[in-house]
């Protein structure tokens, strides 16, 4: 017997305020068009004043928990991709906890920016694998919009506010990638690309500071790294591109997805996309993903689902499941 950690719940939350493109030509040389055209982003979604990240993946995390008919105390631990926690200590995760009302299990979060969701993924999953937990609560939450330079065109309209999450359960299965759950994950950094994509701030400084992004040299590496990331997870789980149901990529910019797609061998018409109505939202984009494709009826049970992102670090990786 294989312990498989399979998806039993899953939700989203959008913070309350629509920003749509029209509002930054009121202080930017910017427009709607040129927004689109070159991002794909049409709204996105901002923190009211006083919302905090663990606030959002709070509301996230419950919409998960009534998805699978699952209590906080249900939960043995919490895995947080954030890079916007509330506080530099304690983590946000445990915040979450508190908030859930779930005085057992541990919570923790982890970092890789954009990438944050595809590391969290093996991380949950080997707790289960390991023993270490029977349900781990995996969210995705950012409040990017507290980082941004709202002088600097070419950032700041990209970004927004968000969160997801998805339940993960122990569950048998028979080792064999007919199982349920996930399947595969890989995972990779390589530090000397970290001035490509950062913010400026940091215990160091003294200062929060904004994000910095060079964003062609970004774009040059996204594509080729995506889709190797994506395809080095199918291999390992026996899988090739004609198995795939859905692809539920980071969204940053349609025209990566269009390009990891089209490298993957793979059609627009098998890729959920989310990034006209949310921005860029971290390591929370693709558990809102999922969650959007599955609330309309896209992704279902059986389906193989790949993830895959690209983030600061520069980091990026991928996971494989079948729902």
């Amino acid at each position: 017997m294989t312990i498989r950690a399979v998806v039993v719940g899953i939700g989203h939350y959008l913070p309350e305020r629509v920003v749509e493109n029209s509002e930054f030509e009121k202080t930017l040389d910017t427009s709607d068009e040129w927004i689109r055209s070159r991002s794909g982003i049409e709204r996105r979604h901002f923190a009211a004043e006083g919302e905090t990240t663990s606030d959002l993946g709070t509301k996230a995390a419950q919409a998960a928990l009534a998805d699978a008919g699952l209590e906080a105390s249900d939960i043995d631990a919490i895995v947080l991709a954030t890079s916007t926690a509330d506080l530099t200590f304690p983590s946000a995760a445990t915040m979450i906890q508190q908030k859930l009302g779930m005085v057992k299990g541990f919570a923790y979060d982890l970092q890789a920016v954009c990438a944050g969701f595809t590391f969290a993924m093996p991380n949950a999953n080997a707790l289960i694998t390991s023993g270490q937990a029977k349900r781990v609560l995996v969210i995705g939450a950012e409040t990017f919009s507290r980082i941004m330079d709202w002088e600097d065109r070419s950032t700041c309209v990209l970004f927004g506010d968000g969160a997801g999450a998805v339940i993960l359960e122990a569950q048998a299965g028979t080792g064999e990638n007919t199982d349920r759950g996930v399947l595969a994950c890989d995972m990779n950094s390589d530090g000397r690309f970290k001035d490509l994509l950062y913010v400026d701030g940091g215990i160091s400084t003294g200062q929060s500071g904004v994000l910095k992004m060079q964003g062609r040299e970004v774009f040059r590496h996204a594509v080729e790294k995506l889709a190797g990331t994506a395809n080095t997870s199918l291999e390992r789980a026996g899988l090739t591109k004609e198995d795939v149901d859905w692809v539920v990529p980071h969204q940053a910019n349609i025209r990566i997805i269009q390009g990891t797609a089209k490298k993957l061998g793979l059609g627009m018409d098998k890729v959920i996309v989310t990034v006209q109505d949310h921005g860029n939202t971290s390591a929370a984009s693709i558990p809102l993903a999922l969650s959007v494709g599955y609330q309309n009826g896209l992704i279902k049970r059986g389906d193989i689902v790949v993830m895959e992102a690209i983030g600061g670090g520069l980091a990026w990786g991928s996971a494989v499941l079948r729902w």
